[in-house]
């Protein structure tokens, strides 16, 4: 059963037809039995650090994503902020996100004084893989993938990052843990490159 969830926060029925395209069937769910349940989880979000993480506990989700995902094993993929959600903080808010990942999401600064940045990152941009990730598996030369964000990840363990993105600074856009995926791009707006992700994510992790 492949879930994703709904708490209120991602665009959920664009994900389903990408997935959909991509022979994946998926079901959109709020229902903490369908989560616990689920053997591939893609956890999506649009919007604040701490508007997602308390629609999470207001919609009583953490408690089966920490079984299914942290006790049992079962592969996740967040999105955007579905990714930020897994690391320990972030800068944006004041809650604590669900610290699977020993990392930090911070807002973009210019990389040097006096150096001007357009924040958010909007548009389309490619990626620098890091490490061999089943995300990526088969993937064109070039990676290019549509991005909206003002935050980015910081890993304290390198070996974590799966790929990054220069955009005034190499920033992380993938990461990889064992079981734990994420990517700070949005694949249900990247066309193929998206659809490849995707099923890699549904095939391989």
């Amino acid at each position: 059963m492949f879930v994703i969830v709904d708490y209120g926060m991602g665009n959920l029925g664009s994900i389903r037809n990408m997935l959909k395209k991509a022979g994946v069937a998926a079901e959109v769910s709020r229902d903490p039995e369908d989560i616990l349940r689920a053997d591939k989880i893609v956890l999506p979000g649009v919007g604040s650090f701490d508007a997602g993480m308390r629609n999470l506990a207001d919609r009583g989700l953490i408690a089966p994503l920490i079984e299914n995902v942290v006790d049992r094993g079962t592969p996740i993929l967040g999105i955007c902020l579905g990714m930020q959600l897994m690391a320990r903080k972030s800068e944006e808010g004041i809650l604590s996100g669900l610290g699977w990942i020993d990392a930090e999401v911070v807002r973009f600064r210019p990389p040097a004084e006096g150096v001007r940045m357009k924040v958010p990152h909007m548009g389309w941009n490619t990626l620098e893989p890091k490490k061999d990730c089943p995300l990526f598996r088969g993937a064109e030369p070039e990676l290019r993938f549509y991005f909206v964000h003002s935050y980015h990840m910081v890993c304290r363990d390198p070996s974590d990052v799966a790929a990054v993105t220069l955009y005034g600074v190499d920033f992380t856009s993938a990461f990889h843990q064992g079981n734990l995926y994420g990517v700070q791009f949005h694949p249900e707006k990247s066309h193929r490159f998206g659809m490849t992700l995707l099923r890699n994510f549904a095939e391989y992790a």
